[in-house]
């Protein structure tokens, strides 16, 4: 794995009846620990006494460019999804590829075989698509001493994908691209740090992040709340993706016919009196308490006793354990669409998340297939025998270092993470860079609102609080497994990116 591998192919896609022509490019490059520097590489004699080298990473990527256009007027677009520890095969299979699996929209897809299908809504028609793995996912693997250590963290994964990026720019010849980052979940986490490494480290500024299920400070992260006494806001920021999925449920003791109408009026109970009542903590008087039980009741279906013994605060596991308990299924946490039976009706939180299990199977067989089929990669003789195992998650969270070192700052900081500053200065450093959210109403894992929070809560002028837009979509965390919210996604996305680049400027002499 010591060199960069590529295997080249073409294809072509339609999308909204245009025909497009690409050439795409599946390989890897070779990335190092932070602080590596090639022109300070150990002598031969050296070398030979070291038991391990140095740590390195492979990093898979599948790239896409459309044939017959000039760099510097076609866009390119770097896609990868979060975990940490995850691959990119989800956004890959799922969203911008050429090729998408068809999986059912909010029930447990049927086993193979799954169909593969021309995807209406790949991004190729606005923009060159470069798929990243992250690293130890994909056809990566990672080698030398403390590997795991130089690239599972939060400081470390984000410079990796910096080269991996400039890098990139510089091997496929488009640096004079306009350039964007798209992140998913904990990519978005890593894009924030990613935009301002590449504009204060390497030189390069961006035209737009893209982000879909944002989360860039994990103190309102709604899982680890139960944790963390005496910070309330998790609770107030999920309340609304509570709501969307009791009223998708049909658990609501009363009609909302409008859905956007309802969570408006959740969004301004939430703020007011939810985080009035929750201020209070135990001093908190039995007329208040039944007050905002019985709202919370009103606008989650939970019973009011239950919303009592939990004293106000459910965290997101018990929610999806309980909104639909009396059925025996647990609800989805990514996507609360979907429902799946209970494995233990006495637990406190579901074992399972039964949206993953209704479709991962569809887009591991689907790109296992498509990769050595289409692609020809990981069945080459080019390569070792032939075989390569492509590994769609690694067990990189159960190692990972959360500590992160915010910009203008000293030292790391041990705790939850907080990219918010990181993505401020990205905005700072190019005032000119557009920053876009896309979210769904019934993502458990990170809540629409949060993400609205963020960014409200950026620490920026108002004038650039005006490069942000945000977007929600009657869908989860995963918002193109709904058909109607991917054409969405595309359109919206599409029409983000040809308007934040223009012509390239006119020469002077």
């Amino acid at each position: 794995m010591g060199k960069p591998q590529s295997v080249t192919s073409s294809g072509s896609v339609t999308v909204h009846g245009a025909h497009i022509d690409y050439e795409a490019v599946s390989g890897t490059l070779i990335v190092h620990k932070g602080g590596w520097d090639d022109s300070e590489l150990p002598d031969a004699d050296k070398d030979k006494d070291k038991k391990q080298p140095d740590a390195a990473a492979s990093m898979y990527y599948v790239a896409y460019f459309k044939k017959g256009v000039r760099p510097e007027n076609r866009p390119i677009t770097f896609v990868y999804n979060g975990g940490p520890g995850s691959s990119s095969v989800w956004l890959h299979m799922g969203a911008f590829g050429p090729k998408r699996v068809v999986t059912a929209d909010d029930t447990h897809t049927p086993a193979a075989p799954y169909a593969i299908v021309n995807n209406n809504d790949s991004l190729l028609d606005v923009s060159d698509l470069v798929f990243i793995d992250a690293p130890g996912t994909g056809y990566g693997r990672l080698i030398g001493k403390d590997k795991e250590k130089a690239f599972w963290g939060t400081d470390p994964d984000a410079g990796a994908f910096t080269d991996f990026i400039a890098q990139f720019l510089s091997r496929f010849g488009r640096y004079n691209s306009p350039k964007y980052l798209f992140g998913e979940s904990y990519g978005t986490t890593r894009s924030a740090i990613v935009a301002n490494k590449l504009a204060d480290d390497k030189g390069i500024d961006l035209n737009g992040v893209i982000l879909l299920s944002q989360i860039m400070n994990y103190d309102n992260d709604i899982d680890g709340v139960a944790m963390n006494p005496s910070i309330d806001q998790p609770y107030v920021l999920a309340l609304p993706s509570y709501a969307a999925t009791a009223w998708y449920h049909k658990r609501l003791p009363a009609e909302h016919p409008d859905l956007k109408a309802f969570l408006k009026e959740v969004e301004h109970f939430a703020l007011t009196d939810y985080t009035a009542a929750l201020q209070e903590g135990n001093a908190i008087s039995d007329a208040q308490r039944d007050a905002t039980a019985q709202k919370l009741h009103d606008y989650t279906g939970l019973p009011v006793d239950y919303i009592k013994k939990a004293d106000l605060r459910i965290n997101g596991g018990e929610f999806e354990k309980t909104l639909q308990g009396d059925k025996d299924l647990d609800t989805g946490r990514l996507d609360s669409r979907f429902s799946g039976p209970t494995m233990d009706k006495l637990s406190q939180f579901s074992y399972y998340d039964p949206q993953s299990s209704a479709m991962s199977s569809a887009y591991i067989a689907a790109f296992n297939d498509y990769a050595r089929n289409t692609l020809h990669y990981g069945n080459s003789p080019a390569f070792g025998d032939g075989y390569q195992e492509y590994k769609f998650f690694s067990d990189a969270i159960m190692k990972w270092d959360f500590s992160h070192k915010q910009p203008n700052t000293d030292f790391p900081i041990h705790g939850a993470v907080n990219v918010l500053p990181d993505l401020a200065s990205a905005m700072k450093h190019n005032p000119a860079l557009k920053v876009m959210l896309n979210q769904g109403y019934y993502d458990l894992g990170t809540p629409y609102f949060e993400g609205i929070y963020e960014m409200k809560h950026l620490p920026i002028s108002r004038d650039l609080s005006n490069n942000i837009q945000i977007v929600q979509y009657e869908s989860g965390h995963m918002v193109y497994a709904n058909e109607k919210s991917l054409t969405q996604l595309h359109d919206n996305v599409a029409k983000f990116i040809t308007q934040t680049h223009g012509a390239p400027a006119s020469a002077t002499k």
